[in-house]
């Protein structure tokens, strides 16, 4: 039996965990996913169901999905069961004759068990109670992909259009959506499609939000093998340009996941399909644990608005409440909301910043107040407060504004080390000279611009 002291902080990792995932429910209520995954991660049957049981949960907030699998390992298990040896070119398969034999089994039997997975209602899983309706179609037609370096593919396809029309019918009739990469040409000939062109053609035509490719690895890495949580389309292709090695698989599908991100079709992501809850905690958590690839920046700063007051009320009330910031009201807010800057982190405001001008007797050099800077404690170490001083006093600069004055009590160093300098209250412009709290001596910093 686990003692009090565990209890309460597993309870209140929940509850967090839970609070900090609903912005998110909200966000992805309605929204078009499109999963993808090869025959790898359906061959260790826990680690599957763990899958399903993640695709269950997110059919349940109401995401529609559309499922699109391979079955490279299940094709070459079959071929080396008739004593066929697989044969590939740059990572695509050649199928003959014999092979096409082996794809057509392998595929049905992946997408039966599939299936299964998708039907069960065991208690104690996500599928309890519930009921998903799985849906399939000839939603693909295909075309050879012909002889590429000398080397006839015969049965290999490539995607020659998709019926967006019929597969966005079955999600707005809550229906998963189960694509199996076989097409067939308008001749009626059977084509093996690689599973990543699929995901790709599908994301694309139905616009979906959201391109989930589950792969060998956590994501994309840099130079010295670090996960990249997140870059956009430049990035990614700078980084291509310096060979930067990945693994197999996202090396694979990085080339369609650029080009649904140029079509601004799909935010794409790159995550583990060996690690449990992967889809989950990339979701439904601020910081994710694989790579987005996103067509602009994640992350922004922009002029607040009237429905940014209530997250900015929440940024600045535990700095109100131990003294760092002058408590402002929400009415106080509310008035001076032009006054201020946001700092949006994929859709969620985690900073906050304003901008007061402050006016001066005739010939003094113009001059402002920083105030309000306020960034959730979790990104105070990654430069986001920073990237806000940084805005704000370009803010100020386009207002001709000279002199940028800040009140502190806790940051002195910090403002110090960015090229703050400290002043005596008498420096201060009378209009902000005579509002100044002296029972809270806060110091005084002033910075030319």
């Amino acid at each position: 039996m686990r003692d009090t002291a565990d209890e309460a902080l597993g309870d209140a990792r929940l509850v967090a965990w839970v609070r900090q995932a609903a912005p998110y429910i909200h966000a992805f209520r309605g929204r078009t996913f499109v999963i993808a995954f090869g025959g790898e991660a359906l061959l260790d049957r826990p680690a599957a169901l763990a899958l399903i049981h993640d695709i269950a949960l997110l059919d349940s907030i109401g995401i529609r999905l559309v499922l699109v699998h391979g079955a490279r390992p299940q094709i070459d298990a079959e071929m080396a069961a008739r004593g066929l040896t697989p044969r590939f070119h740059k990572g695509l398969r050649i199928t003959d004759a014999a092979a096409l034999e082996c794809v057509k089994r392998a595929m049905g039997i992946t997408r039966i068990e599939i299936e299964a997975m998708l039907s069960q209602g065991l208690p104690n899983t996500p599928l309890a109670g519930g009921f998903l309706r799985v849906t399939g179609g000839n939603f693909i037609s295909a075309k050879p992909v012909g002889i590429v370096d000398g080397i006839d593919h015969q049965y290999t396809g490539a995607v020659r259009n998709v019926i967006a029309e019929e597969i966005k019918a079955d999600l707005a009739q809550e229906n998963v959506v189960l694509i199996t990469p076989i097409g067939a040409s308008p001749t009626g000939e059977i084509f093996n499609l690689a599973w990543e062109e699929v995901a790709e053609a599908v994301a694309t035509v139905i616009a979906a939000d959201k391109l989930i490719f589950l792969c060998d690895a956590p994501g994309l890495v840099d130079r010295k093998g670090e996960l990249i949580d997140a870059l956009t389309a430049d990035e990614a292709e700078a980084l291509l340009a310096k060979r930067v090695r990945q693994s197999a698989e996202v090396e694979r599908v990085l080339p369609g996941a650029l080009r649904a991100v140029r079509n601004r079709s799909a935010r794409v992501h790159f995550l583990d399909r060996r690690r449990d809850g992967a889809m989950l905690m990339e979701l439904f958590t601020r910081d994710g644990v694989g790579t987005v690839l996103t067509h602009a920046p994640l992350e922004r700063v922009r002029d607040a608005t009237i429905d940014d007051v209530g997250a900015i009320l929440g940024l600045i009330a535990p700095l109100e409440a131990d003294g760092t910031l002058v408590r402002r009201g929400r009415e106080r807010i509310e008035i001076e909301i032009e006054r201020f800057s946001a700092l949006e982190l994929d859709g969620a405001i985690v900073g906050c910043a304003a901008l007061y001008p402050l006016t001066g007797p005739p010939g003094e050099a113009k001059a402002g107040e920083l105030a309000c800077l306020a960034v959730m404690p979790e990104y105070r170490e990654i430069g986001y407060g920073d990237r806000l001083r940084s805005h704000i006093e370009r803010r100020a600069r386009k207002l001709g504004i000279k002199r940028l004055f800040v009140l502190t009590t806790r940051a002195a160093h910090w403002f110090v080390e960015r090229g703050f300098v400290e002043k005596d209250v008498a420096a201060l412009p009378a209009q902000r000279r005579e509002l100044y709290n002296y029972q809270r001596r806060s110091k005084v910093f002033v910075k030319s611009l």
